[in-house]
């Protein structure tokens, strides 16, 4: 048996086939977390609201309201890591989940072995700082410690796992890094294991937010062939 997660976390599972619920429940509690579950996308909602769980693991699948809306849902409450559970294997569905803020995703069938897997890496990352300094550049502020971001004086609103990849990239201004690279640096993850387009999704996110033209960006440029850098 797997050694408890420290701090002991709280789980969120949210899945209709009862199979499911019950087989990931039973395997992530006998990991060391608490383990809630959900049968739908209002009942999801709710429990995030009454428990807070340090992590979501969330069917796209879902009646009633799918897991998309979800995901949009809770990201209106709260910054609760999750983790997509799709049968969709196509790209665009993906893209999509991560463009609305997932940290990961996992495509069905999986091994729960995996998925505990996933579940203690989207963990670890989101209590991780990203950086131990306050970085200050011209109009822009990466500030570690507050895990805070301001643009011009006004503060901006990133995920977790976006604040964690733009102050990788700050801390090493100039440096280019290939998505392999980051995938590793800042998901934890193998980049044989995880999906290059997660990075990229994060990237356009953060530009969307940073960038007065994101279409020209001028904090986080990309190298053609290579990967991206960040411009001090």
């Amino acid at each position: 048996m797997a050694l408890p997660a420290e701090p002991r976390s709280r789980v969120l599972v949210v899945d209709d086939e009862p199979m499911v619920r019950e087989v990931v429940t039973t395997y992530l509690e006998r990991e060391g977390f608490w383990v809630d579950a959900a049968a739908d996308g209002p009942s999801a909602v709710d429990a995030v609201h009454r428990n807070r769980p340090d992590l979501v693991v969330l069917d796209v699948m879902l009646p009633r309201m799918d897991g998309f809306a979800v995901l949009r849902a809770l990201r209106e409450i709260a910054d609760v890591p999750v983790i997509l559970l799709t049968a969709r294997s196509e790209e665009p569905d993906r893209v999509l989940g991560l463009e609305l803020g997932a940290d990961d995703y996992v495509v069905k069938p999986f091994s729960p072995r995996e998925l505990a897997a996933r579940v203690r890496s989207v963990l670890r990352r989101s209590r991780r700082p990203a950086a131990a300094d306050r970085l200050e550049f011209e109009g822009l502020v990466v500030d570690g410690p507050a895990r805070e971001v301001r643009v011009g004086g006004r503060v901006v609103e990133l995920t977790p796992k976006e604040f964690d990849l733009l102050a990788f990239l700050a801390a090493s201004p100039r440096r280019v890094f290939s998505r392999g690279q980051l995938l590793e640096q800042v998901w934890d993850s193998s980049p044989d294991y995880q999906d290059s387009s997660t990075v990229t999704v994060h990237v356009r996110r953060i530009r969307q937010k940073i960038e007065d033209d994101p279409d020209t960006p001028r904090w986080i440029t990309t190298v053609w062939g290579v990967g991206y850098r960040f411009e001090p």
